[in-house]
């Protein structure tokens, strides 16, 4: 397939394009820098120059080119949000920004479309102890001043993915990323600097390596079924407080401090993964009907090979 991916150089793209070329595809991958056109032309993709949040501009710079496939998996995230703002970039990335990749598809004469969603779609709260199919109720409103933001971005994302006309739209509800990338590397910064604490309570997250989720990505592009969200997630979820010693053995740093979760009320957005939300992602349809499972099938194995990096 030629396959058009947005966010080519961030944290997933870079680790897709080699998998996509591996497996036969050709890419094309759109960046805003010269510097990132450098990077995916000596990758062997085919660097697009273009902002996808200006709609106009992405149509010109795809004028012309047939596609077969997009994949979205454009953020603006560099770290990890602390407070709600941190992530407004990237809901406007989740909405408007595929509105405007689903024009360039239908303009292109793309008919498959992969979407980056995320597990906390689900809703930052305790899910209980039963593992969440994609069958629960997704990015429904009244979460709270803020929440709702989000919520309503990751809504969008996948509605205009699932009923835009001619187009095969696959959502990919991703657990919290990890691996070599910002929000890690950022996590194990601050635990070498002792100021990643344990809190308690603490919540329970279910996590991907980057490289997971990028096999997910072609697995879902070259497999998924139209109008459908898949959960990716590794197989063991993880108490966050068992995952911060984690990052921090990792990291080579000092047993990290506990305090009470209340302490973390001044970062709302971080306290509320940490400390409120505790779900545990249920993976069975993507290894179903993508052939998919996790090669780090827990974070043990994924951070020992980032902390080799």
């Amino acid at each position: 397939m030629r396959v058009l991916l947005a966010g080519a150089t961030g944290t997933i793209g870079t680790e897709m394009v080699p998998q996509l070329l591996h497996a036969g595809h050709e890419v094309l991958g759109i960046t805003r820098s010269e510097r990132g056109a450098a990077r995916l032309a000596e990758s062997g993709a085919i660097p697009i120059n273009a902002d996808m949040m200006d709609r106009e501009g992405l149509l010109r710079a795809v004028r012309g080119q047939r596609l077969d496939a997009v994949v979205h998996q454009a953020t603006a995230i560099t770290g990890t949000p602390l407070f709600h703002r941190d992530l407004y970039a990237t809901d406007r990335l989740r909405d408007e920004g595929t509105a405007n990749l689903l024009a360039a598809a239908r303009q292109s004469g793309a008919t498959r479309f992969v979407t980056q969603s995320f597990f906390l779609g689900y809703g930052y709260r305790d899910h209980g102890t039963e593992p969440v199919t994609e069958d629960r109720p997704f990015a429904e409103p009244g979460q709270g001043r803020g929440y709702d933001v989000h919520m309503r971005s990751m809504r969008a994302n996948e509605h205009q993915a699932f009923s835009t006309p001619g187009i095969e739209g696959i959502a990919l509800r991703y657990g919290m990323f990890y691996g070599p990338e910002p929000s890690t590397r950022k996590l194990m910064d601050l635990a070498r600097r002792r100021l990643l604490p344990v809190a308690r309570p603490a919540g329970v997250v279910s996590l991907v390596h980057v490289h997971d989720a990028a096999a997910a990505a072609v697995a879902a592009l070259e497999r998924g079924r139209a109008g459908t969200p898949y959960n990716i997630a590794d197989d063991e979820p993880v108490g966050f407080d068992d995952y911060v010693r984690a990052l921090a053995r990792a990291a080579g740093a000092p047993e990290p401090r506990t305090v009470p979760a209340w302490l973390l009320a001044a970062t709302p957005y971080l306290k509320a993964m940490m400390t409120n939300t505790r779900i545990r992602l249920s993976s069975e349809r993507a290894r179903r009907e993508l052939g998919w499972q996790p090669g780090y099938p827990t974070y043990r194995e994924g951070l020992l090979t980032r902390a080799r990096s």
